[in-house]
């Protein structure tokens, strides 16, 4: 299999990664009003031609250990389950965030979700661990929460003078203005579950049994790939949004909607893959702040995404933007102290 070999490689492959899973909800936007149930069946046919892409060349190439299909074959079934598990649990987590974005945009979604599962992530680490410097750590968690915070107060404020312009407008048969907060609540359960999937990615790395990069993002593909059909017919049938979707409506999609789905599961699984790797390199170890720091990095770029290209709070009051500024700054902050807590 293919592994970086130099400190410059891993960096880049870190970076690309952060960028990878920052922007692959743009291809969502660039869909228009393609259904983001509809988008994400061609999002993970792309993630999954990725992975069998990447296994058998990337995968299949080079002298650093185990090939993929020798790496499966000498796995463990619990290593191998724990894979799929973790793609089943990080599936729901991801179509919730699909939702979310289609309802309150990349700029309150991905600061949500990202911001809940780092803190999660943090705070179940350290209780197991004992590592880390604490009050860094539960100071930048502090600051993070914060972030949240701010982000869930301009989108309401901005989302109830929205509806004030749609009532003098005619738009809506509503008299009172109101806040569309079900876009929030996605993204808060979906941070809830986006926390709660690593601990079995590192399980499956675990033991001489254990699986290599390659094999473990071939199996939480597949896991991800396998689960949509379950899933999915939830939210065609219970929409967040709009009314149900038949299964016919998929194939009423255009050429160019269908590509835009496709590689934004390219992108992810690029970003994935390239995390993965970077991870299992023995020769060219990044330091904990920095692998950190860049992979919650990406929440920050999506965010940027959604403001100054998709203009998603286009109109906003002054006190919405001011809001808006500070979360960034707080979760830029919050992310450089549990990075230094971690170093």
């Amino acid at each position: 299999m293919t592994l970086p070999h130099s400190y410059a490689a891993a960096l880049l492959l870190t970076i690309l990664s952060m960028i990878c899973w920052g922007s692959w909800a743009n291809m969502q936007k660039l869909a228009g009003k393609w259904r983001f149930e509809l988008y994400y069946f061609d999002y993970t046919f792309g993630l999954m031609l990725t992975a069998i892409v990447a296994a058998f060349t990337f995968g299949s190439l080079g002298f650093d250990g185990f090939l993929f299909m020798d790496d499966i074959a000498r796995a463990g079934r619990r290593h191998m389950a724990y894979g799929v598990g973790a793609g089943v649990i990080f599936n729901l987590a991801n179509m919730l965030l699909v939702g979310a974005i289609a309802v309150a945009g990349m700029s309150v979604a991905f600061p949500v979700v990202a911001g809940l599962a780092m803190v999660i992530g943090v705070v179940g680490n350290y209780v197991v661990n004992q590592q880390g410097n604490p009050s860094l750590l539960f100071l930048g968690v502090g600051v993070v929460l914060a972030a949240i915070v701010l982000d869930a107060v301009a989108y309401g404020v901005h989302s109830l003078k929205q509806s004030g312009k749609e009532i003098k407008a005619g738009k809506t048969n509503s008299t009172r203005p109101k806040v569309n907060w079900r876009g929030l609540i996605l993204a808060v359960v979906s941070g809830v579950l986006m926390g709660s999937f690593y601990p079995l990615i590192e399980m499956s790395r675990q033991g001489d049994d254990g699986l290599g990069p390659y094999a473990i993002s071939f199996l939480f593909a597949f896991g991800i790939f396998a689960s949509t059909f379950v899933y999915n017919l939830f939210f065609m049938n219970l929409p967040v949004q709009g009314e149900p979707v038949e299964i016919p409506e998929y194939f009423r999609g255009t050429v160019k909607q269908h590509l835009l789905g496709l590689a934004g599961g390219v992108i992810w699984a690029t970003g994935t893959y390239a995390s993965f790797v970077v991870a299992s390199a023995p020769d060219a170890r990044l330091s904990p702040a920095i692998s950190f720091g860049f992979g919650q990095g990406a929440a920050l770029i999506a965010a940027l995404w959604g403001l100054l290209l998709w203009k998603e709070f286009r109109g906003a009051v002054p006190k919405v933007r001011l809001y808006l500024g500070l979360m960034i700054a707080l979760f830029a902050i919050g992310l450089t102290l549990i990075s230094l807590a971690v170093a």
